[in-house]
């Protein structure tokens, strides 16, 4: 599988010692596969990528969906906004979605950010029985697709997301 020429830049706040956490560069890898199944290889573009805490997380999840409980990834795309699910009316509206950032001429084009919490990956790599890489890499991979603009509120959507979160995964992990 060819991988878009996409610059991650990693924040990892993750300790050292934290057991089946991988190198930044595998990190970085997870999310030009979670964006293969749909960008061509010629594709340049950067992201960035927080593996964080469950605070940092949930403080992100209430501002921008309303929604005041940690989760396990979030994303913000820099074309695709995401649902709000707060009682108060949304800070901005899909009109509203940014365009037209000005980026130098040498710099890849911005595609957004994905937030991980990885206490809650660990939390449920644990309830699912899988390392937490895997659990880890399946969330920066949905993340990735976010990104895109992949969502998952109807059958079709999901089905669609989760073929492409296969193939990522199988490719990562040397499957099928």
């Amino acid at each position: 599988m060819l991988l878009p020429n996409i610059v991650v830049t990693i924040q990892n706040d993750v300790p050292k010692d934290t057991n089946g956490v991988q190198d930044d560069e595998w990190f970085g890898a997870a999310a030009r596969l979670g964006l293969a199944g749909s960008l061509p290889a010629e594709t340049r573009g950067q992201i960035g990528l927080l593996l964080t805490d469950d605070e940092t997380v949930r403080e992100l999840n209430r501002e921008y969906r309303g929604v005041d409980r940690t989760t396990d990834v979030l994303s913000f795309s820099f074309e695709h906004w995401g649902h709000w699910e707060g009682e108060d009316e949304a800070p901005r509206s899909g009109d509203d979605a940014p365009t037209g950032w000005p980026v130098p001429d040498d710099e890849p084009p911005p595609l957004g950010e994905i937030v991980v919490s990885v206490p809650q990956a660990a939390r449920q790599a644990a309830s699912l029985g899988v390392p937490l890489c895997r659990e880890l890499a399946l969330l920066i991979v949905h993340g990735a697709l976010h990104l895109l603009g992949h969502d998952h509120y109807d059958d079709g959507e999901r089905e669609a997301m989760q073929a492409l979160e296969q193939v990522a995964m199988a490719a990562l992990f040397g499957e099928g």
